[in-house]
């Protein structure tokens, strides 16, 4: 059963934030704002994706990333304020 995956993440380190948003894509997840992912995953793609993202950030301590599993009804009861921005090109974005 795919779950909507919610990762949100402060990362300070400009190189490290830029390698966990390529890794996020090319794991499926769209971005949604600057620090935060989202997109239908399976359990064993969450699981994936939580295990790549601790070999990133492994031995660091200045990093907190947060992944939150929802059902596509609860998603879809998010309140979205301000307009939808479109995150492209995720060099610019640093």
């Amino acid at each position: 059963m795919e779950l909507i995956t919610l990762v949100i993440y402060d990362i300070s380190d400009d190189d490290l934030r830029l390698k966990v948003a390529k890794f996020l894509k090319r794991m499926g997840l769209n971005r949604i704002q600057r620090s935060a992912f989202a997109g239908a995953l399976t359990r064993a793609q969450r699981v994936d994706v939580e295990a790549g993202l601790r070999r990133l950030v492994h031995g660091r301590n200045d990093v907190n990333i947060q992944i939150y599993p929802l059902t596509p009804a609860s998603y879809s009861q998010r309140v979205m304020i301000g307009v939808e921005l479109k995150y492209e090109d995720e060099e610019l974005l640093v």
